[in-house]
């Protein structure tokens, strides 16, 4: 199938199931999407095959038909799960335009929504969603809940079961499809994560997303050719990176769980064991404090071949030759380190790729070197969302690869990477005025500054919406020391400020005060490399995390810096 010959999400989801279904009638009945939230003895939640899917699109989107009109917003509020994705595709086919929120917004953020978009319709998960949007849902908002619970309010066992069984001929029929969608065709609207404001409706084309899954399908080929792909998703489906990799699922005819949560990330990879996994760089920073602790613990012949299995992956990683003795001890690595490492994860696994935020050039060069495939890419959600990832087998570390052939990227002389292709985004919704600020003669402006190298790759550099600019006018990057910081395994989570200011401070996140003399030993070897402007020179440690629940973090675990400045002010200023 030739992405670049579909014409929307819908046409993607639909041509692929008659694929899958006439090339191998029998996959019709394989499990696609599979929930691993439940509990009981099969310790699955729910589960659909291919033609359970299809056929539950279908009934819902004929439903939807009879009370949304073309480009009518539908918001979705739900957990990973697979009725999600269900509902998601079934709203474009109706016509609908959907608008995925996070489970995890404040209120002020569902009532700017709420009213920014004005919903046609709005499905909930279950009633702990509902309960966080009941007081800013509009009358002519009509109200369809995933799981029952109220009797008053249409849920899908109501739609589904007045309607058709999953076994019944109608289902057979072609062309139930919406086939009047174009690829310029407004798909869903993405309200950013608000890291410094109101979110931001973000209005997607379905070719942008189309063209996303095309220069993904390039990359993740060569990893997947000789076996189903399969893929565990834990990053909510309501941010552009994974609601993207849900169609780029539909076009390798992958199987997907849905995990638990990130706490129990790890066991769900044994489960599910998946052979491509998506993830923010909080999660890899997490899984290298984890392997690293483990590894300092190890002694005498098992420390040697640890240290041996990082040094030689880390040369190989870089393309440097082996000699004779090395092979020999890398092939031992490769049987008692990395073989071990990767059945913690499945043992399937061909690759991790990283999106969502600059991951820390140290991490990835570990990951890598202990025989986890991990691909850096970047992007933004006005680029539907991803612009470059790197290629497995030509990683470089300190890029995020060569641009997608589906978009052009070029550096301003400012050093801003643009933007331009069918996946920028078509504009804010209802905001003219920052839209033409962002988009200037078709050039997406990203606001981060990097360079293409050499070899063609694109390097990001800084970030302009974030730099720190002193008293002396020097502009700094918070989040490049907050990496830094966030390798000294006593350190949970840091946050550094300085603006306006003669120096920089911290504020660490550390689970005692005992902690502290180690910390600023560590400080005081990381300033050494660190350049005048970029030393800290004052901390205070804290007990409490940056978390989502508590509004200091995005859903896709990035600092939210307004919040956590509004929070310890005082904290700051005494340190000053």
């Amino acid at each position: 199938m030739e992405l670049k010959e579909i014409n929307s999400l819908v046409e993607l989801f639909f041509k692929k199931f008659e694929e899958i279904t006439s090339e191998k009638f029998q996959n019709q009945k394989n499990t696609f999407l599979v929930s691993l939230k439940g509990t009981g003895k099969d310790h699955f939640y729910s589960s659909y095959s291919w033609k359970m899917t299809n056929n539950r699109i279908r009934v819902l989107s004929n439903y939807l038909k009879n009370i949304i009109s073309k480009g009518d917003k539908c918001i979705l509020l739900s957990e990973n799960r697979p009725e999600w994705l269900i509902s998601d595709i079934a709203i474009m086919n109706a016509g609908g335009v959907t608008v995925p929120l996070f489970t995890t917004y404040s209120e002020n953020d569902y009532k700017y929504i709420f009213n920014d978009c004005k919903p046609k319709v709005c499905i909930v998960s279950n009633i702990e969603q509902f309960k966080k949007i009941k007081n800013f849902k509009r009358n002519e908002t009509i109200l369809i809940s995933i799981d029952q619970f109220d009797e008053k309010m249409i849920c899908f066992n109501n739609i589904f079961e007045k309607t058709f069984t999953d076994h019944d001929d109608i289902y057979q029929i072609k062309n139930l499809y919406n086939k009047n969608i174009k690829r310029n065709d407004l798909a869903c609207i993405i309200y950013t994560s608000g890291t410094t404001g109101n979110p931001k409706g973000v209005m997607l084309s379905h070719g942008g997303i189309l063209s996303n899954c095309e220069g993904a399908r390039e990359i993740l080929d060569s990893l997947v050719k000789d076996d189903l792909p399969v893929f565990l998703t834990w990053l909510p489906l309501s941010h552009s990176y994974e609601h993207t990799v849900q169609y780029v699922q539909i076009s390798l005819g992958a199987k997907v769980f849905y995990a638990e949560s990130l706490e129990k990330l790890l066991p769900n990879m044994s489960v599910a064991k998946p052979t491509i996994m998506t993830a923010v760089p909080r999660f890899y920073q997490n899984l290298y404090s984890k392997i690293s602790l483990n590894f300092s613990k190890q002694k005498g012949l098992k420390k040697k071949l640890i240290e041996s299995t990082i040094f030689l992956g880390t040369k190989i990683l870089n393309k440097e030759r082996l000699n004779l003795k090395e092979k020999i001890v890398n092939f031992l690595c490769e049987v008692l380190v990395r073989k071990k490492i990767k059945n913690q994860f499945g043992g399937k696994l061909r690759a991790f790729v990283s999106g969502g935020g600059a991951l820390d050039h140290k991490i990835g060069e570990f990951l890598n070197s202990i025989g986890l495939p991990t691909l850096q890419g970047y992007g933004l959600t006005e680029t539907s969302p991803v612009v470059s990832c790197n290629i497995p087998g030509k990683i470089k570390i300190e890029t995020v690869g060569p641009p997608f052939k589906t978009n052009k990227v070029k550096i301003a002389d400012d050093g801003e990477i643009l933007v331009k292709g069918e996946n920028v985004m078509l504009g804010y919704l209802n905001m003219k005025k920052e839209t033409d600020d962002t988009i200037k003669n078709g050039w997406l402006h990203t606001g981060d500054i990097g360079e293409i190298t050499k070899e063609g790759n694109l390097k990001i550099t800084d970030r302009k919406k974030e730099i720190i600019v002193n008293l002396g006018g020097d502009n700094i990057s918070p989040s490049k020391i907050e990496n830094l910081l966030c390798l000294n395994e006593k350190v949970k989570q840091g946050f550094v400020y300085g603006d306006k200011k003669t120096y920089l401070v911290a504020l660490i996140v550390s689970e005692t005060e005992k902690n502290r003399k180690e910390i600023e030993i560590y400080l005081e070897n990381l300033n050494k490399n660190l350049s005048l402007v970029e030393k800290v020179k004052k901390f205070k440690l804290i007990k409490e995390e940056f978390t989502i629940e508590n509004g200091m973090l995005t859903p896709t675990l990035k600092l939210k810096r307004k919040k956590i400045l509004e929070r310890y002010k005082k904290d700051i200023e005494k340190l000053y």
